[in-house]
């Protein structure tokens, strides 16, 4: 949720953060008003307990003739300070509403616009230029058995798949890779849950814009996460964190599971958008005043591992109208994929400053000891999407594909061979 006190300083950046986003700022004039609106039950209320307890006061000092006719108004102040409890207790879910059915404000610099409006950062590396007719991803992956979409439709149905032999290296490799990196790089390894409570899901932020991409078990209450972001994230909610030293980063390794509702026709062929995959996650609990610095560390980070696979790739600043709801900017590797002749996306970071933590109440205490909202970030250190352009870019005449360097010690062989 967005912070209160910004908005009603500054009501019409929220506004302009809107417009960014293409989402309606008259939902700006509707949350001011039922902040003004809770403000004022909760006034009325408080008058009203202070009334009653100053009679209880004057009832314990009244005579026995008095007492009667001050009792019968005590009664009739009960009823009123009940009826305003209620009025606030409205007032307050009303608020909570008109809070929660805002994105987070968008931070300055980011572009305006839609999916089609980012602005490329930088490009690294250069395409590759094949002598030969490429093979795309699948048909490499089932020629030399390391995907197998047939026998995946078949147990599970469509888009799922089974990574064998060198395939399952292949993506273990890389998660470990990723586990290493992080691990050097100050992250506590995480193997998080995969199920999760709603109040956590929502606290990130996925059941709104992004509900039907969640997969629900009704009977349990519980809701398969999509990220490893949405436990980690839940993991100090309701904590006051001691944030003394710096930020508090986490690395989980999880199975993710996407419904990919409304995607059908879009790069729907192999493994590029499928219902289950595997990922590590980076998530990091900061101070607001560091988070557009941890931002910066978690996209390099990102980079590092892109060019330990050794592939083309670009980064790109993403609109304010391709945003999640909870991230206020957001960077994306996208990896050149040869026989698309395009970019598709491979890392995704978020800084989410204090909109999710506010949420899940995750707090720190300031140098004056005062508890303040906590920011939240995550990005994309590994995932099996990353198979797609090893296996397209590192592709031979032959048939055979190249292992990474960097990747041969967990897989076991330097070449695919079909």
């Amino acid at each position: 949720m967005i912070d209160l006190r910004f908005l009603r300083e500054n009501p019409e950046a929220v506004r302009a953060s809107q417009r960014t986003r293409g989402e309606d700022p008259a939902l700006v004039d509707a949350l001011l008003e039922a902040d003004a609106a809770r403000r004022a039950a909760v006034a009325t209320a408080d008058n009203l307990r202070a009334e009653h307890k100053a009679m209880g006061k004057v009832i314990g000092k009244a005579s026995k003739e008095e007492r009667p006719a001050l009792l019968a108004a005590a009664t009739d102040m009960s009823a009123k300070v009940k009826e305003a409890e209620v009025a606030q207790h409205a007032a307050d879910a009303d608020l909570d509403a008109a809070q929660r059915a805002i994105s987070n404000v968008v931070q300055e610099g980011a572009p305006a616009g839609g999916e089609d409006d980012y602005v490329v950062l930088e490009t690294v590396g250069t395409p590759p230029v094949f002598d030969f007719e490429p093979k795309d991803h699948l048909e490499l992956g089932e020629s030399l058995h390391l995907i197998d979409m047939e026998r995946g439709a078949k147990v599970s149905g469509s888009r799922f798949y089974f990574l064998t032999g060198y395939g399952a290296l292949l993506q273990m490799g890389l998660l470990q890779l990723a586990a290493q990196r992080a691990v050097a790089n100050g992250f506590t390894m995480m193997i998080p849950p995969v199920l999760v409570r709603p109040e956590i899901m929502a606290g990130t932020g996925f059941l709104g814009q992004h509900s039907a991409e969640v997969y629900h078990l009704e009977e349990d209450d519980l809701y398969l996460v999509g990220t490893s972001e949405v436990p980690l994230a839940g993991y100090h909610s309701e904590e006051i964190l001691d944030l003394s030293t710096g930020p508090k980063r986490y690395a989980g390794w999880s199975s993710c599971f996407r419904r990919e509702a409304g995607s059908y026709g879009k790069d729907t062929r192999g493994i590029i958008r499928v219902h289950q995959f595997d990922k590590v996650e980076m998530f990091v609990y900061t101070t607001p005043d560091q988070a557009e610095a941890e931002h910066q560390r978690l996209l390099a980070w990102e980079r590092e591992m892109l060019d330990a696979i050794d592939v083309p790739y670009r980064v790109i600043d993403v609109a304010g109208g391709d945003l999640g709801s909870s991230a206020a900017r957001k960077f994306d590797c996208e990896a050149w994929v040869p026989t698309q002749q395009t970019y598709r996306e491979l890392t995704s970071t978020s800084n989410c400053t204090t909109f999710q933590a506010r949420r899940l109440s995750v707090r720190y205490r300031d140098e004056n000891g005062k508890a303040q909202v906590a920011a939240t970030l995550n990005g994309t250190l590994a995932t099996t999407r990353w198979i797609v352009a090893i296996l397209e870019n590192h592709q031979q005449a032959d048939g055979s594909v190249r292992v990474p360097a960097a990747l041969v010690p967990f897989v076991g062989t330097d070449i695919l061979k079909p």
